[in-house]
């Protein structure tokens, strides 16, 4: 008789947990979302590839992405448990880490630290920031075309008095 009724609560739990088990798996949240690059420079295009979400509930119309660095971004379904965005990151993000939040089948999730943005850089200036020539340089300019000149006419002078000879 104890094998009986042990037998019988078994079978009970387990009945209870298999109408359960449809109804906890009938939403899952996405699993990863993949950035391509994952190093960008502000205004830059960025490719954002969210992984999972049990029933394809990322794929669904109405989902989006979004981020502090760009705008909230309507997800397209590459079929299966995948979507993708492509955004361009706004041109005054600042440089660091940034998370992405993704919202399907209005759940949301946060993903931190998916892509980071890069510091601005001024180049093509040679670091230098003034325009022009400081006074040093027509200052040192100066003197090597003085010295050039002492130089050749020293050397002419030199050339001629040979001649004499």
């Amino acid at each position: 008789m104890r094998t009986t009724r042990a037998l019988a609560a078994s079978a009970a739990a387990c009945a209870v947990l298999g109408l359960a088990a449809p109804t906890a798996s009938a939403w899952t949240d996405p699993t990863s979302v993949v950035s391509a690059p994952s190093v960008i420079a502000r205004g830059g295009q960025l490719v954002l590839t969210v992984n999972g979400g049990g029933n394809n509930a990322c794929t669904t119309p109405g989902s989006t992405i979004s981020s502090n660095a760009f705008p909230t971004t309507t997800l397209t379904s590459l079929g299966g448990n995948t979507a993708s965005a492509t955004v361009r990151v706004n041109s005054f993000a600042n440089a660091g880490s940034y998370s992405v939040t993704t919202t399907c089948e209005n759940r949301t999730r946060t993903f931190p630290g998916v892509f980071t943005v890069l510091g601005g850089v001024r180049g093509g200036i040679g670091g230098s920031s003034t325009t022009g020539a400081t006074p040093t340089d027509m200052a040192i300019g100066g003197g090597l075309v003085a010295a050039a000149l002492v130089g050749g006419g020293v050397f002419w002078m030199r050339r001629r008095a040979e001649r004499r000879i």
